[in-house]
């Protein structure tokens, strides 16, 4: 088999090429020194069901990112259908994501966002510097869930993600 030459691909090719794989929408939240944190993610897997563990890839550098690892601890919210405001919310930069917010909180004092399709209450395991992210392993202690349909995002936009021969959710509750 011949070597392969090194091919370098730049960043907008990389994201328009990894756009093309269809993800769930979260916001990742913890509190820090009394203070509390959150942003924005589609960069998150399940990666063990015994014991539970999931990864989620953090910007470096973001408040939220060092918050996490200070903290020790995170909130995975799964985000509907209907929380695509909540989503824009917690992907601008600099800006107090709470305010105006009514919080709810988890079993270990970590701001949860309220209706959100799921929350999974996770403890930092491993952390891994990997590029231009830095890599968090969560250890799962505790999740709640609720029915509904989750935010889908696909080559740079929202998009709405339903089961196949699945009736369109209702917006009504």
């Amino acid at each position: 088999m011949p070597a392969m030459t090194p091919h370098l691909i730049d960043p907008t090719t990389m994201r328009q090429t990894m756009g093309r794989f269809a993800t769930g929408v979260a916001v990742i939240t913890t509190e820090s020194a009394g203070t509390p944190h959150g942003m924005t993610v589609n960069s998150l897997t399940s990666v063990s069901l015994d014991p539970p563990l999931l990864l989620v890839c953090f910007n470096h550098g973001a408040r939220s990112t060092t918050a996490v690892t200070a903290s020790g601890r995170f909130v995975v919210n799964l985000l509907s259908q209907r929380q695509q405001p909540i989503a824009l919310r917690f992907a601008k930069r600099g800006e107090d994501h709470f305010g105006g917010l009514g919080l709810d909180y988890g079993n270990h004092g970590v701001p949860v966002v309220p209706n959100a399709l799921a929350h999974l209450e996770c403890e930092v395991g491993q952390i891994v510097e990997a590029g231009d992210h830095t890599v968090v392993f969560g250890k799962v202690t505790d999740v709640c869930t609720r029915d509904g349909d989750p935010l889908g995002f696909y080559q740079g936009r929202f998009s709405e993600i339903t089961p196949h021969g699945a009736e369109p959710e209702h917006w009504f509750f």
